[in-house]
């Protein structure tokens, strides 16, 4: 007969990390704009291998998923203008110049926070870039809502540091 362990019966106090505790460093963005953003998650697929009369199942290349961000727009500094020098060392539109994958691909840090400010755990996205920005849209029927800046994130991959 199997024995129950004591870990197993009684209550274990725990701390859960929150939506609310986080702070995402953007280099040139300052953190205090994110209001929202999406934890790398990626997708795996099975590949099917044949072998005769049956088949099994192998894990496929790891996709990683474009991440989203939210940002306020203050007037100073300006949270457009941070996004578009950002998105100027990829592409320049009035000169037409391209940049190297080294000069736009940047390293974001996603650290979530325990209630007294500590870092409890740390993704840094490697390799990241702006795939697309949406400004919001503007509405004089609206009651002064703050303007929102969403940017989709591409990155070639994340590591969870702890």
């Amino acid at each position: 007969m199997a024995v129950l362990d004591t870990n197993d019966i009684f209550y274990t106090t725990f701390e859960p990390k929150t939506q609310n505790r986080y702070i995402l460093y953007i280099d040139g963005i300052p953190a205090f704009m994110c209001h929202k953003a999406t934890p790398p998650k990626f997708n795996a697929p099975a590949v099917e291998i044949h072998h005769i009369n049956t088949y099994f199942n192998i894990q496929g290349k790891r996709k990683w998923e474009t991440a989203t961000i939210n940002l306020y727009d203050p007037i100073t500094p300006s949270g457009m203008q941070a996004v578009m020098d950002w998105a100027r060392l990829g592409y320049e539109a009035a000169t037409g110049r391209a940049g190297y994958q080294d000069f736009y691909k940047k390293d974001l840090v996603l650290d979530m926070l325990g209630p007294v400010g500590d870092i409890v755990s740390e993704w840094v996205y490697k390799g990241a870039w702006q795939s697309k920005v949406d400004p919001g849209s503007l509405d004089w029927s609206n009651q002064g809502d703050p303007v929102d800046l969403n940017m989709e994130i591409t990155y070639d991959y994340a590591i969870l540091n702890f």
